[in-house]
């Protein structure tokens, strides 16, 4: 009987210590614009994993493999010699104007978050058009308890969302909105 009753004080001690040092938990976020081009056109300016120039953040784009699974390519960010990111190719289809891809490495100061994937898709609207969908999945950049603001959930997820809303912008003001 003593026995129970330390495990049972040792257990609801336990769990919600656990719980309270769980680690970050993975976030996801899913942004989508319409425009007024068809499929074809917009997967011709967004489907080649080689070349991010439609993105105003990106200065320039440069890889190896073209939209082969395992393709890499190098973003530079702002102007010649700014930050870079490293992303590798995981998942691509012409046919369904889809890939998916995942971060290898980016500073935390550039982008913080870690173990990031993302996938982008231009889907046909019904009446013509074109909805561009971009998705991601992530953790903080700091995997630690207690991060500091700049690594924290709040942090990666205003600045993935700062990313894929500045692409769409670019897409919409380059296609026409047809929200």
């Amino acid at each position: 009987m003593r026995y129970l009753k330390f495990l049972a004080v040792l257990i609801g001690v336990l769990i919600p210590a656990m719980a309270l040092a769980h680690g970050p938990t993975r976030q996801k976020i899913s942004l989508s614009t319409d425009v007024a081009a068809s499929p074809a056109e917009v997967w011709d300016v967004i489907g080649n994993f080689q070349d991010m120039s439609w993105h105003p953040a990106v200065h320039s784009t440069s890889g190896e493999g073209g939209n082969e699974i395992d393709a890499t390519r190098v973003l530079t960010l702002g102007e010649e010699g700014g930050p870079t990111i490293s992303e590798v190719l995981y998942k691509y289809s012409a046919e369904k104007m889809s890939y998916s891809y995942r971060i290898t490495d980016v500073l935390v100061e550039v982008l913080p978050v870690t173990n990031y994937s993302s996938h982008l898709t231009v889907i046909p609207l019904d009446g013509g058009g074109s909805k561009i969908e971009w998705r991601g999945a992530f953790y903080r950049g700091y995997p630690n308890n207690d991060p500091p603001p700049e690594l924290n959930d709040e942090a990666a997820i205003a600045a993935v969302t700062g990313v894929y809303q500045a692409g769409l912008d670019a897409l919409a003001a380059r296609f026409g909105s047809s929200n």
